[in-house]
């Protein structure tokens, strides 16, 4: 079953053209990694994908269901409350954690959950503390987010997300802000989360994880895809730019 489809997306700032005419879909327990030079498009095709950036032609489709209709050109949304709906199907982890400093980490994980989905305080809160003790940070429930290292921040970011049962994560270089060793702590939880057949598209620029963890590599430059396929196509390429990309990555 295709959860995400986005047809023939183009999406400029100013005059400048950052996304041209590209078309993916993901399936259900798929894990996509798109990769590419800075400045290619990818984090604007994942905030795009989440709707943080409104897209000037195409489709995006959850499910079957339409965000966002290409008529004549122009990519025309859904209602209010249809968005809504379509957004509790996606999850999102931003590269720098994006937590309110000034609540807990229960607090962080559990206000949307009361505020938007309208889960009583009791589920919330034995909803997050089960995730928080998957993660390893349940000891780490009453702290506040500058009392946490940056890996365990960006687990509680992930704990966040998965919080709401979504259908797809999403996350934009979960890592980039994070150094070595705490990168691999975060990697780890990704890993855990592809084994369990999570469906998740991750713009990373860490190759051997992006081999390690995914069913298929996306590689885009200036603005399109330039290949695609499974990490062992990719790796062994015949196109010399992506060799050449994922060699100097490497």
């Amino acid at each position: 079953m295709k959860l995400l489809e986005m047809n023939h997306v183009q999406k400029t700032f100013d005059d400048l053209e950052v996304i041209k005419d590209i078309s993916l879909s993901v399936e259900k327990g798929e894990v996509v990694s798109v990769i590419g030079p800075s400045g290619s498009g990818k984090s604007t095709l994942l905030r795009c994908a989440v709707m943080l950036e409104k897209m000037e032609s195409g489709d995006l489709i959850y499910e079957g269901r339409y965000a966002a209709r290409d008529v004549n050109g122009k990519s025309a949304y859904a209602d209010k409350n249809e968005l809504k709906e379509i957004r509790g199907i996606f999850g999102l982890v931003f590269q720098n954690f994006n937590l309110f400093p000034h609540y807990s980490v229960l607090k962080n994980i559990t206000d949307s959950l009361i505020k938007v989905d309208k889960l009583s305080k009791k589920e919330a809160n034995e909803r997050a503390m089960e995730l928080l003790k998957q993660l390893g940070l349940e000891d780490k429930a009453d702290a506040y987010p500058y009392q946490l290292s940056g890996g365990q921040q960006q687990r509680v970011s992930i704990a966040r997300a998965l919080a709401k049962n979504p259908d797809i994560l999403f996350f934009d270089e979960p890592t980039s802000a994070l150094d070595p060793e705490l990168t691999v702590e975060v990697l780890k939880v990704i890993k855990e989360l592809a084994a369990k057949h999570m469906t998740m598209i991750i713009v990373t620029h860490e190759m051997q994880f992006a081999r390690e963890v995914s069913d298929r590599i996306i590689f885009m430059e200036d603005g399109v895809i330039k290949g695609q396929g499974t990490p062992e196509e990719m790796f062994n390429s015949e196109d010399s730019r992506i060799r050449e990309f994922i060699g100097k990555l490497s």
